[in-house]
């Protein structure tokens, strides 16, 4: 009776048939199935296994919480003819271009957040948990963030490696450069801001189509009102960051005008005061030298006034296009503080390596245990 089992265990799973072509293989279902029989307690014992291996895991990874919002920026046209600069000008008898394209607009987004100032400018926001047990910046919540026990061992040896070159290496502290600088500026980070910056680049993500202009900006951290929190800085930030960049150059035109403006309204009451006396002391006089005097510092004034006049046009055209140049975002799904954790849940985790321990067990007594003994045979 053991013999014949044996036989019945030991045959074949997949058999060539005879006169068939060369590829096709048929499966003997009953053998399949005796051997899985014969397995069940190999199977059973792969099953509670992978279902402790899945529940530690499982509890070991902490849960995401992930808040998106959607942004519809309405850019300025760049068309002229439009808006409130033309509409003052056409008013003040001026006229007014700007055909210049936009060196920034809503579709750089994604490189504007994952950029190394916009981020560094959110390590000060105010974060507060939603049980209350911490409310400090968010560089400093970072620092309370968990993370899988095999994160640690899989960092053991770079951290035993830094800690030995510490010991011979001269201690320096390294700042966060002003994020306000101007413009090519370095920035310079210590290992530890560099490792928070590199996590918060991988928490905000912006994204934008193309094809509608709408903007994604979804923010995903371990607690759900700090996720919503920062997720309303970031769209803050990010409208502040293109406002101001867009109407940098209307307001430094702006400046440069109201300094003009005040310097033309001197000479012309300087011009118009010179006049007015010269006329009180000259009033009964009718000399000819006289008279073209008076003519002359009335045409000077006149010239004066004409030139305050023309650049008090341009100062309104400029404030105006100041205001046109601001984008306007309309918020089309605000940060909703988020109730459920995001990412693969539990049960998912569980089952999944239920399944791998099984059909790993399953494939091994299968498949692999014979074909490795056609490999040990054949070594030998």
């Amino acid at each position: 009776m053991e013999e014949k089992k044996t036989d019945k265990m030991e045959q074949p799973l997949f058999t060539r048939p005879e006169g068939g072509e060369e590829d096709e293989v048929t499966i003997d279902w009953m053998a399949l199935i005796r051997r899985i029989f014969a397995i069940r307690r190999k199977l059973y014992l792969a099953a509670a296994v992978g279902l402790v291996a899945g529940v530690i895991i499982a509890l070991s990874i902490p849960k995401q919480y992930t808040v998106s919002v959607t942004l519809s920026p309405e850019m300025g046209s760049g068309k002229s003819g439009g808006g409130l600069s033309s509409l003052a000008a056409s008013f003040l008898g001026g006229s007014v271009s700007s055909d210049n394209p936009d060196a920034l607009n809503a579709s750089l987004a994604p490189d504007i957040v994952a950029s190394t100032p916009f981020l560094l400018e959110l390590f000060d926001a105010r974060v507060r948990t939603a049980d209350g047990k911490v409310d400090t910046t968010l560089v400093a919540y970072l620092n309370e963030l968990s993370a899988p026990w095999w994160s640690y061992i899989l960092r053991a040896p770079g951290m035993a490696v830094g800690g030995i070159k510490s010991l011979f290496s001269p201690v320096k502290e390294a700042s966060l450069a002003d994020t306000d600088s101007p413009a090519g500026t370095s920035i310079e980070l210590s290992e530890e801001n560099a490792k928070k910056l590199q996590l918060l680049r991988g928490s905000v993500i912006a994204e934008v189509n193309k094809k509608t202009a709408i903007t994604t900006l979804t923010v995903t951290l371990q607690d759900p009102k700090v996720t919503a929190t920062v997720a309303d800085s970031v769209v803050s930030k990010l409208q502040q960051y293109i406002t101001a960049y867009r109407t940098r150059k209307a307001k430094e035109d702006c400046r440069y005008l109201e300094q003009l403006y005040r310097e033309r309204q001197a000479e012309y009451y300087e011009a118009q005061q010179r006049y007015a006396n010269y006329v009180d002391a000259n009033s009964n006089v009718v000399f000819q030298s006289t008279l073209a005097e008076r003519e002359r510092l009335q045409n000077d004034m006149s010239l004066a006034y004409q030139v305050y006049s023309q650049v008090a046009q341009q100062l309104q055209v400029a404030r105006a296009k100041v205001q046109e140049e601001k984008p306007v975002f309309a918020v089309v799904e605000p940060a909703v503080v988020p109730r459920s954790s995001s990412g693969t849940s539990g049960k998912t985790i569980v089952l999944g390596w239920i399944f791998l321990a099984v059909a790993g067990v399953a494939a091994w007594e299968l498949l692999g245990k014979d074909y490795w003994q056609k490999f040990r045979s054949a070594l030998s």
